[in-house]
């Protein structure tokens, strides 16, 4: 008896072209990171600053109701765009938006290279721009929320405590440095992590690379400015040219005495160098239609 074997029938149906065919990998992302252990708490940390700085900013407008704490050093609670690069750019913030990372981001390429689920994504009708763009809007909502939303919501603050627009009008470009430095350091933070997770198909090897390479490059930094006090060593660290090109962009003198456009370029290359090997070892798969 012969066995007929069934040949391959081709599929007549048409692709659902979605709008945003990248939320699903963005959406599946942010839960996923909330899932693991421990995060939670380390992102509660991360928003510590923020109230801080909220706290401030309330002193600041009832600072005779608080004369009896406060001695002197009052210009600490002084409402002005240093006071908003300070929070941007303080070493804190920066360490535990690096530790944010290692959570979010490390498994964001590294997992679907080790589990070949790369094939799984491209089958289907998404393009290599929409997988990258779902995979960083993953670092772009957590980054948004520790500098975007914090930095709003004390200009939004600030008018209500102070019961009017002076501020605002006193420093009308402060709101656009705030959206700026708040999308530099999201762009540059989303391609550093991808370019790190797409190296390796161990997530923990790259959660001690996203770490590891932030911490080396301040240590390395330290060790050669110790040794010859150039003030050009500076550029080395990743940490120092995110705060050189911060205070540029809040108009305030820079913590090293060097042109701030030396950081903002090293930081532009890196994203470039990221973007073009990340786009190179994500390969896709063609399909046929």
């Amino acid at each position: 008896m012969t066995v007929k074997e069934k040949g391959y029938s081709h599929w007549k149906g048409e692709f659902e072209e979605k709008r945003f065919p990248w939320w699903p990998i963005t959406r599946y992302g942010i839960k996923l990171t909330f899932k693991r252990k421990f995060f939670k708490m380390f992102f509660f940390m991360t928003l510590v600053p923020a109230f801080v700085y909220l706290v401030g900013i309330y002193i600041s407008e009832r600072i005779e109701d608080f004369n009896f704490m406060i001695r002197e050093g009052t210009e600490l609670f002084s409402v002005n765009p240093a006071y908003f690069k300070n929070y941007m750019t303080n070493e804190f913030l920066l360490f535990m938006i690096v530790m944010i990372m290692v959570f979010c981001g490390a498994g964001l390429i590294s997992d679907d290279l080790k589990y070949n689920s790369l094939q799984l994504y491209f089958s289907r009708p998404l393009k290599k721009g929409h997988y990258f763009l779902g995979k960083a809007s993953v670092i772009v909502f957590f980054l948004f929320m520790v500098t975007l939303v914090p930095g709003i919501v004390f200009i939004f603050m600030k008018l209500i405590f102070s019961g009017n627009f002076k501020f605002i009008q006193q420093y009308p470009w402060l709101i656009v440095s705030i959206f700026i430095y708040s999308v530099f350091i999201t762009g540059f933070f989303a391609f550093y992590v991808m370019l790190l997770s797409s190296l390796n198909k161990n997530r923990r090897y790259v959660a001690v690379l996203i770490f590891g390479l932030y911490l080396f490059t301040d240590i390395l930094f330290g060790i050669f400015y110790g040794i010859f006090r150039s003030k050009y060593f500076s550029l080395i660290s990743i940490k120092v040219n995110l705060q050189q090109v911060g205070a540029a962009f809040f108009k305030q003198k820079t913590s090293y005495d060097i042109s701030w456009l030396y950081s903002f370029i090293i930081l532009i290359l890196i994203s470039i160098v990221s973007m073009l090997v990340i786009k190179k070892k994500v390969t896709s798969v063609e399909i046929i239609k």
